[in-house]
């Protein structure tokens, strides 16, 4: 009993938080190199080979840097804003299956941290959340920049939010379940709801890309008109933590995309190879890391392709373009649901 309610979980989340630590920082690692790539430079190249040590050394540098707090700021909003987004980011992982079950030992272990039927509910509360970090470290800064950019972001997560749960809704009526695990096994072969649901898939990968306040969509920085929007206030680590946070949610939107969209961690037909159980899961679990790369590259890239929308163009994305289209994904995911069964 101890082995199966403290420890294991606990080396389940060792294991997520490592994982995410070091994807984080080479997601930053990747993120300057492809930059480079797309304005004909080098990037970074100078600390370590090809330069892969960067992002150790950033996180020194931040680390040895003083924390400056404005004087009119509200000291514990503004140390809690950064803390509430690390939060966040961090927790919302722990429904997501990597893999099927596995057997360890003689144990058959979920390779998710917890295995829960409200997995996919409990995922879009938390990520609702992270617009509070936001918010209070807007207010908080005492910055009239600052504030613009809270507010900025607090509108623009709640207009696009609706369309993320409308389209979330057409996977649930395919799936018939809020299980992780369950939506993943409801994708076999290549009955992958990005197959059957195009629209759909498209509107959420649009609406991640809002939630995470990436490129075209990071009107809350807006560096040419708000100098860093919510967080120019920060230094030292409370800055990394919103840093750490924002690549958090990337991979966190990446996850929930395959999850969703992408088969999770299945490959479609692998069973009729005859392989052994073990490679199967090792191959379904590489699977599953290689959809998420290609999604986080596929984020990098857009951001250095596509410029920054104005705000009005961003709402009426948002509610003439965007809500309708989930509308209309909700019905036609309805019709095809009673066609196939």
């Amino acid at each position: 009993m101890l082995i199966d309610f403290i420890l294991i979980p606990l080396v389940k989340i060792l294991i997520i938080v490592v994982l995410m630590l070091l994807t984080v920082s080479y997601s930053v690692y990747f993120e300057r190199k492809i930059s480079a790539w797309a304005q004909n430079r080098i990037g970074p190249n100078r600390v370590g080979p090809a330069g892969i040590f960067q992002p150790f050394a950033d996180v020194f540098k931040l680390l040895f840097k003083e924390d400056i707090v404005p004087k009119v700021a509200n000291k514990p909003l503004h140390t809690l804003a950064p803390i509430l987004a690390l939060f966040v980011a961090f927790t919302t992982y722990a429904v997501i299956p990597i893999g099927p079950p596995v057997e360890i030992f003689g144990k058959m272990i979920n390779l998710a941290v917890v295995d829960v039927n409200s997995g996919v509910l409990l995922v879009l509360a938390l990520t609702s959340l992270g617009v509070y970090a936001i918010t209070f470290s807007g207010w908080s800064s005492g910055s009239k920049y600052s504030l613009l950019g809270g507010v900025r972001s607090s509108a623009q997560m709640i207009s696009y939010e609706i369309s993320m749960g409308f389209s979330v809704a057409g996977v649930l009526i395919f799936a018939e379940s809020l299980r992780p695990s369950d939506i993943i096994s409801s994708q076999s072969g290549w009955m992958w709801n990005a197959v059957l649901q195009p629209i759909g898939f498209l509107t959420f990968l649009t609406a991640s890309f809002a939630e995470t306040n990436r490129l075209p969509f990071d009107l809350p920085e807006a560096e040419p008109e708000l100098v860093g929007g919510y967080h120019t206030e920060y230094s030292s680590m409370k800055f990394a933590g919103f840093f750490l946070a924002e690549y958090a949610n990337m991979i966190i939107a990446s996850a929930m995309i395959v999850m969703l969209y992408l088969g999770g961690w299945q490959v479609p037909y692998i069973e009729t190879l005859g392989l052994s159980a073990g490679l199967q899961a090792s191959l379904q679990i590489a699977a599953f890391f290689v959809k998420i790369g290609a999604l986080l590259f596929f984020f990098i890239w857009v951001r250095w392709s596509i410029p920054r929308f104005r705000y009005d163009q961003l709402m009426d994305l948002g509610w003439k373009v965007m809500f309708p289209l989930s509308l209309l994904n909700l019905v036609w995911a309805a019709i095809l649901a009673m066609i196939m069964n």
